[in-house]
Formats: C-alpha cells, structure tokens, sequence
C-alpha cells in the first residue's frame, strides 16, 4: 500500500503546499492529497495555506513534485453534493478539479455529500440529483482515466446502506469508494463493516483515529471530522484501523493510506506515520514507494 497524508494536516501552523513536500521528502513518503481552490486566494498568494490553487499551472506543479519524488495520490473536491448548491458549485468545481488532476498527473479526485440534511429536499431527491450528477461526472472521469471516489463524510455516506445505493449510480469502475476510518466511526458506525462490504470497491483510504474525548462527546451524533487531534494508534478507533487494513489487504486493495491528523508542524503526524508503518510491517503488508 502507499502511504499519503492530506496537505490539510497543516493548515494550523499555515504551511504552503511546497512546505509539505519538503516534510514528505524528509519523511520518505510519496504520496500526498490536497485540496484544490478554484481561483485565486489571499491566504494562498501570502503563502499561509497548504492547498493547491487552480491558478497555478498543473504541469508545471507536477515538475516541482517530481523534484521532490513526491506524487499526487488524490485532489479533495469534496464540496458536497447533496444540497442546493450541487448544481451551482458542487458539479463545475468537481469537472474543473478533474481538468487540473489530469495534467497534474493525478489519479483520482475526491467527492461526498454534505454534513446534514438537506433543507427543502426529501433524502429521494437529493439521491435522485446526485445521481444525475455523478453521471455527468464519470462520463468526464471516464475520458480523463480518472477515479472519483466518494468520501464517507456526511448524511448520506455515513449510512452504509445509503453509500451502497450511492456507489452503484454509475456502473463504471471509475465510481469508487474514499473509506474514511474516521468519519465512519464519529458517525456511530465501524470502519470494518465499510472495509467488509465496500473493499472491492475502496480506491483511497484516509486514515483517521479519534480521542475518547472527542467519541464520548461526539459519535453517533456527528457524520465528519475535518481531522483527529489524536495520532493514529492512539485513539480509540485503532483496532478498527488495524482490522480494516488486513480486509483491504485480502482483497487485493494496493492504493493510498492517507493521513488526516492535525500535524502541529510535525509531531503528531510524524508519530502517525511511525504507527501506520509498523502496522503495516506487523501484517506484512509492503509499502509502495
């Protein structure tokens, strides 16, 4: 499996995207997801964000990276998709964000749905209109040889069954699942059972743990966490981690690990990245790099 980790990780201590491959090539990692702005940003040109623009030049940006030996495993355009605003925002963002992975050499482009409930809309109409739009989408992601994976994330993809009838809107191997260890946890369900049922389908993994704290307070009453505050291993959904790496692992599953953990400018994640290797080395899992 290839080990990546979300640029977002360092949004508090207000790296620019370079800064995070500089972590990369110091830690041996290959691999990194980022999210992507459509336009110009004042916290992007100040140099206080870690995320890509669309203003920047792809190709170019991909010739930096390769500098640093470091690859895009996916971009997060996961403006959700289930409320108003899908067609408005949600969709043009999501087909320009594939335009930008396809020169930046990227293989994949994350999408999910929103947080809550949609207001105004029955959850069937809100299936019904997301479906038609991922099927624009794909048709796009087809031709660019693209994967879009849906985060489990929100109202609708944190519902096993839900995230099932979403999965098959398509049928294209392009349509694909970003299992989040995190959110599915925090939303009061278990990785495992998503890893159990989807894993054929899994083309990306953000690898999320979560406090105590934050699970009496928040799970099973919260769909998403932005990140945990907790390195991996040293929360309460470790075990379920672990399990769901040995299921991806039986069923042929190679693509990225991505790390969501507040990096503070290094420690946590760094303690993150340690865990997920011996984990790995422990279930005989080789890295990709």
């Amino acid at each position: 499996m290839q080990i990546s980790f979300h640029t977002d990780s360092f949004s508090s201590v207000h790296w620019t995207f370079e800064k995070c491959l500089e972590w990369a090539q110091r830690n041996d990692v290959h691999f990194v997801e980022s999210g992507l702005v459509d336009g110009a940003w004042w916290m992007h040109g100040l140099g206080y964000t870690p995320h890509l623009t669309s203003i920047e030049d792809p190709v170019l940006l991909r010739k930096k990276m390769d500098k640093y030996g470091v690859s895009l495993s996916q971009i997060d355009a996961a403006f959700p998709l289930s409320g108003r605003d899908g067609a408005i925002y949600a969709a043009p963002y999501i087909l320009n964000a594939l335009r930008y992975a396809k020169l930046a050499g990227c293989p994949r482009v994350c999408t999910t749905d929103g947080l809550f409930k949609p207001k105004g809309f029955t959850d069937e109409q809100s299936m019904s209109q997301m479906k038609w739009y991922y099927e624009q989408i794909i048709e796009v992601a087809e031709a660019y040889e693209i994967d879009i994976t849906i985060e489990i994330h929100g109202y609708f993809t944190t519902n096993i069954d839900r995230l099932g009838e979403m999965l098959d809107f398509v049928d294209s191997p392009r349509l694909c699942l970003n299992l989040d260890t995190g959110n599915s946890f925090i939303a009061g369900g278990n990785p495992v059972e998503f890893a159990k049922r989807f894993a054929k389908r899994v083309s990306h993994v953000h690898v999320k743990d979560v406090s105590q704290e934050l699970a009496d307070k928040a799970r099973g009453k919260d769909t998403g966490i932005a990140l945990s505050h907790a390195s991996i291993g040293d929360g309460v959904n470790a075990e379920n981690i672990r399990e769901t790496l040995k299921i991806l692992h039986a069923s042929g599953f190679t693509g990225p690990l991505g790390m969501e953990v507040e990096g503070q400018g290094g420690p946590l994640i760094e303690k993150s990245l340690h865990w997920l290797r011996k984990t790995l080395a422990e279930l005989g899992i080789p890295e990709e790099k």
